[in-house]
C-alpha cells in the first residue's frame, strides 16, 4: 500500500511538472538594503547628496506565473538641507532636518515575463509594484507644528528579478512614495511675506524614495492529490 501511494505522487508530479512549479513556490521571505531619499519644500531636486541608508522586509506571496502580493516592512533615514542653497529664498532660510522612517505596505506585483517554470529559458523579469501602505515618522528636530505622524502613503515603482537557483531569488528595484503629508522636512506654511517660496508650500506635498536590492527565499512544497491517513 505504502508503495501505491509513493507511485501516485510520482507520477502527478511528473505529469504536471509545469504546474507543480507554480503550486510548489508559493510563499518567500526576503530582506533588503538601500538608499533612501525625499523632496519637498527644502530640497526640491532628487540629489544624491541626501540619500542615507535603509533597508526592508518582505514577505511575498505568488498567486501565479504574473502577479504577487507583498507585505513590506520598509525603514531609513531622510535627509534635506538648505546648504549649499538652492536659490537666495532658501539661503535666506537656511534651514536643515533629519528623520527616521518606518512604512509598512501591502503591494501588487506584476512581473512582465513567465520566468518561474522551469522549462522557461528566461530567469528574469522586469516587475511593476504598485500598493499602499502606513508610514510612521520619527524626526529629529522638535515639531514646529502639531500633526500627526503616522501618514498614509502610495508606494510605486520598478524591479528586476533574477532567478539565481531553487530557492533564491535577486532582485533591484526603485521606488517612490507619494505622501498626502507636508511635514517630512518639518515645513509648510508661514506668516512670511512670500510664503509659498520664501519657507514653504503646503499645496505642494513631500515625496521620498527608496532604492535597493534584495535576496528572497522560496519556501518549496510539492503537492499530493492523495490524502495519506
Amino acid at each position: 500500500m505504502k508503495y501505491h501511494r509513493g507511485t501516485l505522487c510520482t507520477i502527478f508530479f511528473i505529469v504536471l511538472m509545469g504546474t507543480t512549479d507554480l503550486f510548489a513556490q508559493k510563499n518567500e521571505i526576503g530582506a533588503g538594503i538601500g538608499g533612501t531619499n525625499y523632496t519637498g519644500d527644502i530640497v526640491r531636486e532628487f540629489g544624491i547628496r541626501n540619500t542615507r541608508p535603509g533597508g526592508f522586509l518582505l514577505y511575498r506571496r505568488n498567486f501565479n506565473d504574473y502577479f504577487s502580493l507583498r507585505g513590506n516592512l520598509m525603514f531609513g533615514g531622510l535627509h534635506g538641507s538648505d546648504t549649499p542653497p538652492f536659490d537666495a529664498l532658501a539661503q535666506q532660510r537656511d534651514t536643515s532636518f533629519s528623520t527616521f522612517v518606518i512604512e509598512f505596505s501591502a503591494l501588487m506585483e506584476y512581473h512582465f515575463l513567465d520566468y518561474k517554470k522551469n522549462i522557461n529559458l528566461l530567469r528574469w523579469s522586469p516587475y511593476f509594484f504598485l500598493g499602499a501602505g502606513v508610514s510612521y515618522f520619527s524626526p529629529h528636530e522638535e515639531q514646529t507644528q502639531s500633526y500627526s505622524r503616522t501618514q498614509p502613503v502610495i508606494p510605486l515603482g520598478l524591479g528586476f528579478k533574477y532567478i539565481l537557483n531553487r530557492e533564491l531569488t535577486l532582485s533591484a528595484e526603485a521606488g517612490i512614495r507619494k505622501t498626502f503629508f507636508d511635514y517630512i522636512d518639518n515645513i509648510s506654511d508661514s506668516e512670511l511675506p512670500v510664503k509659498n517660496y520664501e519657507y514653504g508650500n503646503r499645496y505642494d506635498k513631500d515625496w521620498y524614495y527608496f532604492i535597493g536590492v534584495s535576496l528572497s527565499y522560496t519556501f518549496w512544497t510539492i503537492p499530493c492529490p492523495y490524502q495519506f491517513n
